[in-house]
């Protein structure tokens, strides 16, 4: 039985029309109707249960869909494995990032990969880790670039690439402005401003608070961190943050922190138990590569 075939069927099964099916697959009708007459001669049952000119899939057509969807599957998958390793760098990557990332990060990553892997497409998505999780677990993203994320309902593999410290920031009038390091316990009493909850930096920066034990008197809660800075430029508070594309241009200052040591880190994820085609692995090997040395 080719695998054609059983494409036909999977199609006809679909559509529960003969005639509209062989639109689709562009072929006779007749040659359909054979190809399909072929199948239940094979598999020695009717498939389908016609009424004049309806068909109607029966119970055993849809106990054979089941298995025609498995092998279709498992040949495509085969189709790619083998063409990964015969053609490598060809096929298409979702790739999703937390939105700090889409500042440079990313748009730098895109005009670098087209030099090794001219044939390597990406689809983009840029969302916050929550988000992100559920792409994963979902299947409509095979990667993406964020902190660490764990599911509670699958494995997710991740791979750190880089890590990035986080500053203090405040006004450029603050009374702290002039230092070059200070011990986050030293902003207690400031007001914050902070990233919303449900990003994987806040969660990160939350911890951090914890540790020194700082409840936080949060004055504002932003989506993303130029919007933090943008605040904290305004006199409105102090945040804890990497460091952005274009912070210099806010009315802000810098500090290191010097105690406790406050870092992020950023890697690759990817759901553990789901199949990952050859071009997703070939790009991980390239980020891993490509930040080694970051």
């Amino acid at each position: 039985m080719e695998i054609q075939a059983l494409e036909y069927f999977k199609v006809v099964a679909e559509l529960q029309h003969m005639t509209q099916a062989a639109e689709e697959l562009n072929i006779s009708q007749p040659a359909l109707s054979k190809s399909i007459s072929n199948i239940e001669a094979k598999i020695g049952v009717p498939l389908f249960d016609r009424q004049g000119r309806s068909i109607f899939l029966n119970r055993y057509g849809k106990i054979f869909l089941e298995s025609v969807d498995v092998i279709l599957n498992e040949f495509e998958k085969a189709q790619e494995e083998i063409g990964g390793l015969v053609l490598p760098g060809y096929g298409e990557v979702s790739l999703g990032f937390i939105h700090s990332l889409g500042m440079e990060v990313v748009p730098e990553l895109m005009a670098k990969v087209p030099k090794k892997y001219p044939n390597m497409r990406f689809s983009l998505t840029q969302a916050s880790s929550y988000n992100l999780l559920k792409g994963l677990e979902e299947g409509s993203i095979d990667l993406c670039l964020s902190q660490r994320i764990e599911s509670k309902n699958m494995r997710i593999e991740w791979i750190e690439l880089w890590s990035e410290e986080l500053f203090v920031i405040v006004p450029k009038n603050h009374r702290f402005a002039s230092k070059e390091s200070i011990r986050l316990e030293e902003i207690k009493d400031e007001p914050f401003i902070s990233i919303k909850k449900g990003n994987a930096l806040r969660q990160i920066v939350d911890s951090f608070l914890k540790q020194v034990g700082i409840t936080t008197n949060t004055k504002f809660a932003g989506e993303e961190m130029h919007t933090v800075a943008g605040f904290v430029g305004a006199g409105l508070g102090v945040s804890l943050i990497p460091s952005i594309k274009g912070i210099n241009e806010y009315n802000v200052c810098k500090i290191r922190v010097s105690d406790p040591i406050c870092e992020r880190k950023i890697g690759v994820s990817w759901a553990g138990h789901r199949y990952l085609s050859p071009v997703a692995n070939q790009f991980i090997d390239y980020l891993v590569e490509n930040f080694k040395e970051k």
